[in-house]
């Protein structure tokens, strides 16, 4: 084969890889298909614009759970005033974890080793369940008769009968309310049963039922 039959065999190849690579015009093309002819190509935006966007995509990124007025949030707001939320620590008065149990509430519900309580995050959240059944079935006629009420001007609800009674027991909530505020008794740091009744009112917690025997199990 002569070296002019070797370059017409190999020219077309050769177009067809330089077309390929977008170094060689290809008339087979239309380019009119791909022109920027009458778009508008200035994307220049101003610096407090891009930080603006920036800024609200970052925010929207961030994780941010919103409770309400759900049960959960009910839970997480009271362990919140009584602990900031830590399993695992003992106030002054020796009241124990995230929900600031003491000794003699914990035997009512069926836990009598302290220490153990203090470092079982899952036991502390049954704990929490069957003490509020307990006090629910305990206050379950005082709900009845004062729910939605306005005692010493705050309004009765569910919740902040079941918080208050967390707080002081519910013989001093019954207290409390057949009263009509006059009995308001406050723990050894100035929580008073008015400021917990006013504070957690409102919260879903029609998932507790009443139980006169509630336990706390694994």
């Amino acid at each position: 084969m002569t070296k002019n039959s070797i370059k017409k065999f190999l020219l077309p190849f050769a177009i067809c890889l330089l077309v390929a690579m977008g170094l060689y015009p290809d008339s087979t093309l239309n380019t009119e298909l791909y022109s920027t002819e009458g778009l508008e190509l200035d994307y220049n935006i101003s610096a407090e614009l891009a930080m603006a966007d920036f800024s609200k995509e970052s925010k929207s990124n961030i994780f941010s759970p919103h409770l309400g007025k759900s049960f959960e949030g009910f839970k997480e707001a009271l362990a919140f005033k009584e602990s900031r939320g830590n399993y695992f620590t003992v106030n002054t008065l020796g009241y124990l974890g995230k929900y600031q149990f003491g000794s003699e509430t914990l035997k009512l519900i069926g836990i009598y080793n302290p220490n153990q309580f203090l470092y079982n995050p899952e036991l502390q959240e049954k704990a929490f369940i069957a003490n509020a059944a307990r006090n629910k079935w305990i206050l379950r006629k005082d709900i009845k008769r004062f729910d939605g009420k306005f005692i010493a001007g705050v309004k009765v609800t569910e919740s902040g009968i079941l918080a208050a009674a967390h707080l002081a027991g519910p013989g001093s909530v019954k207290k409390f309310l057949r009263s009509y505020g006059g009995n308001n008794v406050a723990d050894a740091y100035g929580s008073t049963l008015k400021y917990y009744m006013k504070k957690f009112s409102g919260y879903d917690t029609s998932i507790i039922k009443p139980n006169k025997k509630a336990k706390a199990r694994l």
